[in-house]
């Protein structure tokens, strides 16, 4: 099972996506959404993306997310408990078994993969 979305990142988009989303479960949807408002937030609100959940066929669902800035990477950062942001990629790095990008000459993907025995809400579809 695959789904593919192209969208703007907006805020309107986020809770859109978690929409698009509803079969799978909350670490697909919460990574999904955590990596377009990194988009919104480091590339710029109205960029258009597409985003891809994947069977990898190894038991893992794959998210991706593809934008036109292969300059704006992502970091993973250590945020306190004062700092309002910070926390989206430790997070993903959290939830995910792993996670990278790809970068091409006019996009890249931010990519991770979680452990697919959970990725479908409700284990029965």
């Amino acid at each position: 099972m695959s789904l593919e979305l192209r969208l703007l990142a907006t805020p309107k988009a986020v809770p859109e996506l978690r929409h698009h989303l509803q079969r799978y479960d909350y670490d697909v949807r919460l990574c999904a959404t955590e990596l377009v408002t990194n988009v919104i937030e480091h590339v710029g609100e109205g960029t258009p993306v597409t985003v891809r959940v994947l069977d990898t066929g190894d038991g893992r669902t794959r998210v991706e997310v593809t934008d036109p800035d292969p300059r704006a990477l992502p970091l993973l950062l250590r945020a306190t408990a004062t700092d309002e942001h910070g926390r989206g990629m430790a997070l993903l790095d959290a939830l995910a078994q792993r996670w990278g990008v790809e970068q091409g000459a006019d996009r890249k993907t931010v990519w991770c993969e979680l452990d697919g025995l959970n990725s479908l809400a409700g284990r029965g579809c």
